[in-house]
């Protein structure tokens, strides 16, 4: 139920290729949900008790509530019903499960994973939290040992993963409507931790002040890797700079020993620790790391996660995204870092009224590494419309720096009006406001011809 997301048609995808018999419903048919179609589910738009009917298990996504009918339907009739994080366990009993968690850089960090695994011979099962440019997909069910999974901790999906080997990339507060304090959101991620079976191991980035609490909390006999760009580790990257494709080369270093240059052609810092975390995994599970290093120079990405949809009219457009304000500074950051000189015109959807308001003032702060900032409303997404309003964090940018526009079409409409020869167009946006970068686009290329 709710198979058109992404964390529940990558489910679908893994059944489907396992030899299951797959059905599903959502309210409007998403792409991925018409790509599962073609590749043989049945899936229902809209949801009506009948659609549960021959089913052996249904499992839900977290946005679906217990009052859902198909849910109610099924309980009635004795069919179990499963939230996606514990089915999402019994798909890694039988594997080798490495588990990507943290608030930050996960779906990028899986992917760039699943692909050096593949690359490597290993034919891995994975679970992406985005579609793999490299890997065509957001979900494979292979015939290798490992399971590669996006451990998200929204609604602790993460606690029903019992993994392996966990790779933690980074521990800032976020989701306020399901962890009302940043305590309360630390100490999830702690008892996931505890989650890791025995024998088991933690890759953690060094980086942030909450991997030392977190650290200083695990049990005694979990074996721990650590990874950082700017503090010690036993994983490093050092000499970093920018190469002419955009991204960083660095020389790895592992336990003291070199281990060559690394060069990325995906953007920023936040990609260098990414890709330190799963060089770290490669040297954790015995495999060939130089390869593994030749391979992630071919490595470019996931859709919506500094996606370069390309350049129309002198403007380059890129979509992403972020929706956490160090999310935002990351991809600012980055474009700084990959087109210098260059005008960057950000545009911002706020992702749910809770995380917009309790981090407003963060939000600020990152936005005003743009040159020009244009602020949509407040995406609700799982959440119910609130008075609140957008606005109210424009009124505290600078003048002529940042805009308000309530609607899409009109921050369409501004954006094309501004834009200049040389710009860059940052669409950042968890909700539906890819339609800006993806129209903005195709407008500056028909005024181009």
């Amino acid at each position: 139920i709710g198979i058109g997301g992404t964390g529940m048609s990558s489910i679908a995808r893994v059944l489907l290729e396992k030899g299951y018999t797959v059905t599903g419903s959502d309210r409007a048919l998403s792409a991925l949900a018409l790509d599962l179609q073609q590749h043989g589910a049945q899936v229902f738009e809209g949801h009506t008790a009948e659609n549960i009917q021959g089913a052996d298990v249904v499992v839900r996504s977290s946005a679906i509530p217990d009052t859902n009918v198909e849910v109610v339907a099924a309980r009635a009739a004795g069919i179990p019903v499963l939230k996606r994080s514990d089915f999402l366990g019994s798909l890694l009993s039988d594997h080798f499960g490495i588990a990507v968690a943290g608030s930050h850089g996960k779906t990028t960090t899986t992917a760039m994973l699943a692909y050096l695994l593949t690359q490597l011979g290993e034919d891995p099962s994975y679970i992406i939290g985005g579609v793999s440019k490299d890997l065509s997909s957001n979900a494979h069910a292979g015939q290798g040992k490992f399971f590669v999974i996006e451990a998200d901790e929204y609604d602790r999906m993460f606690m029903g993963l019992k993994p392996n080997l966990v790779l933690l990339t980074n521990v800032e507060y976020d989701h306020p409507d399901c962890y009302p304090t940043p305590a309360d959101y630390l100490a999830a991620f702690s008892a996931f931790l505890g989650n890791i079976q025995s024998q088991g191991r933690l890759i953690a980035c060094a980086d942030y002040p909450n991997t030392a609490v977190l650290l200083a909390a695990k049990p005694a006999s979990l074996q721990t890797l650590t990874y950082a760009l700017n503090a010690a580790a036993d994983v490093q990257a050092s000499n970093c700079f920018t190469n002419r494709r955009g991204g960083f080369d660095y020389a790895l270093t592992i336990q003291g020993q070199s281990y060559g240059r690394v060069s990325l052609q995906v953007p920023g810092e936040h990609n260098v620790r990414n890709s330190l975390a799963v060089l770290a995994a490669v040297f954790a599970l015995g495999l060939d790391v130089a390869k593994a290093s030749e391979f992630l120079a071919h490595f470019t990405g996931t859709g919506r996660r500094f996606d370069v949809l390309g350049e129309a009219n002198g403007v380059i457009v890129v979509d992403d995204y972020a929706h956490h304000p160090s999310k935002i500074q990351a991809t600012l950051s980055a474009a700084r870092s990959r087109y210098p000189g260059h005008r960057l015109v950000a545009v911002w959807q706020p992702h749910t009224y809770s995380r917009t308001k309790a981090l407003a003032t963060e939000f600020i702060q990152s936005l005003s590494i743009a040159d020009q900032v244009i602020v949509t409303e407040v995406y609700p997404a799982r959440e119910p419309i609130e008075a609140f309003s957008s606005a109210s964090l424009v009124a505290q940018m600078p003048a002529r720096k940042a805009y308000y526009c309530q609607t899409l079409p009109e921050t369409i409409a501004l954006a094309e009006k501004i834009l200049l020869p040389g710009d860059v167009l940052l669409v950042l946006s968890a909700g539906d406001a890819d339609q800006v970068s993806h129209q903005v686009y195709h407008d500056l290329q028909e005024r181009k011809s």
